[in-house]
């Protein structure tokens, strides 16, 4: 039988880090399944999905611990999200651009926790705005609805805060 590990790694940025622990992975029969890593701030930190056999999992995750100095690395056991066969259809793909200014990502989260919404993936990021000046806040959010959740419903809602926060929002649902 096999475990899923999820791993989050962080340590100051400096090459070799990915090597590091997919090393680690290797040499106790793991298998590198998914990640998300990037620098921030100076700063490597990402998140690692990793199967291994059962017995060889207690000695993968004491390894992590050999990376001290290199990578902070934090453990734990994953499951797989068992779901309906029609799962696209629940899905949508949220993309927002506009100034950058506190609490863009609080509304827009709040709102969709409230509906029962489930992120399942989130990319943000500020850039410089070309011709105006100042910042720009960017956001590209995967969202899970609940059964039943009309998807009418949950884009009146977003377009309601994204008029409020003064942004652009393009929503789109599996087939468009």
């Amino acid at each position: 039988m096999q475990r899923n590990l999820v791993m989050t790694v962080i340590g100051d940025d400096r090459p070799g880090l990915v090597s590091a622990i997919a090393r680690v992975i290797t040499s106790h029969g793991g298998n590198w399944e998914r990640s998300q890593m990037t620098e921030l701030a100076g700063l490597f930190a990402g998140i690692v999905v990793a199967t291994v056999d059962d017995d060889k999992a207690e000695a993968l995750i004491a390894a992590t611990r050999e990376l001290d100095g290199l990578l902070d690395v934090s453990v734990y056991t994953g499951t797989e999200l068992v779901t309906g066969t029609d799962e696209s259809s629940n899905r949508l793909s949220i993309s927002i651009l506009g100034n950058d200014h506190p609490g863009i990502v609080h509304e827009l989260s709040s709102v969709l926790s409230s509906g029962g919404m489930s992120i399942e993936k989130m990319t943000t990021n500020t850039r410089e705005a070309p011709m105006a000046g100042g910042m720009l806040f960017e956001a590209h959010l995967d969202v899970r609805l609940p059964a039943g959740t009309r998807s009418a419903d949950v884009r009146a809602d977003l377009e309601r805060i994204a008029a409020e926060l003064l942004v652009d929002l393009e929503i789109v649902e599996p087939g468009e």
